[in-house]
Order: C-alpha cells, then sequence, then structure tokens
C-alpha cells in the first residue's frame, strides 16, 4: 500500500509543479503515468495477485478467494494499462485529463464506501488508510478539473 501511495505522490508531486509552471500537458501525462498508471497496475498487483494478504490488511480475510476483490484488481489494470498506453502513445491532454477524471471518480466512489464502512463499525481499522484514500480521490478530481478547462 505504501509503494502504491509513493507512486501516486510522485505523478501529484510533479504534475502539480508542471501545472503551476503551465505546463498542461506535462502536469497531465505525469499524473496519469504515474497517479493513474502506476497505481492502477500497483493496486491490481495488491488486490488480485496478493489478495489473500490484500484482504488480511483490509480485515476482509474471508478464508478463500473472494473474486469481487479480483475483479477491483481487473478493473486497476485496466485504468493503468489505459493510462500507461495513453502517455507513451501520446494520446494528447482531454484524453490524459479524463482518465484521471474517471480513476478520480473510481477512487472517491471507494473511498466514500470505506468511510460508510467505518460508520457501521465502533473499530476504526485503516482509518489513516481510507482518510489517505478520500484526499487523494479529491486531489485527482481537482487536478483533472484544472487540466480539463
Amino acid at each position: 500500500m505504501q509503494a502504491t501511495w509513493l507512486v501516486g505522490g510522485i505523478g501529484l508531486f510533479f504534475g502539480f509543479s508542471a501545472l503551476s509552471a503551465g505546463q498542461i500537458h506535462s502536469a497531465a501525462h505525469w499524473v496519469a503515468l504515474w497517479s493513474v498508471g502506476g497505481v492502477g497496475l500497483l493496486s491490481f498487483v495488491r488486490h488480485a495477485v496478493f489478495h489473500r494478504s490484500d484482504a488480511v490488511r483490509m480485515g476482509w480475510d474471508l478464508g478463500k478467494r473472494n473474486d469481487f476483490q479480483l475483479e477491483v484488481g481487473f478493473a486497476n489494470l485496466a485504468w493503468g494499462l489505459v493510462a500507461v498506453i495513453a502517455s507513451f502513445l501520446g494520446w494528447g491532454t482531454t484524453a490524459l485529463g479524463s482518465l484521471v477524471l474517471v480513476f478520480g471518480i473510481y477512487m472517491l466512489q471507494a473511498a466514500v464506501l470505506h468511510l460508510f464502512e467505518s460508520g457501521r463499525t465502533r473499530q476504526r481499522p485503516r482509518a489513516g488508510s481510507k482518510f489517505v484514500n478520500l484526499v487523494f480521490a479529491v486531489v485527482l478530481l481537482w487536478f483533472a478539473f484544472a487540466v480539463l478547462t
């Protein structure tokens, strides 16, 4: 999980640096490649390849394979691969910004779902992680709108 945050943070750091310098396409490229592509690929590995240890980390271990978790991993793989391909094939600022927007919407929905989950239990497992995911989603959405408008 920490590797995912690091990769996403690298994209946002250099993306916001480029954005503040007025380099819109470069900013979109950094965030799409690292914060969508890198995060998506790492999330695939975490959710699908290492699904059992990830389920234990999240407190969702069912004692068997959870196909829904694999499905989430495959969705992350799809976004991640498309973002990497779009970045290397030069699909343009609008395509890259749209990928960031789609991933931001997905991450916001996941973050809200996890926050509702916290509200249903007295224990607050992974509270810090849930907050980071919410912040990441909001920053991705803000960034997408800054690039696309």
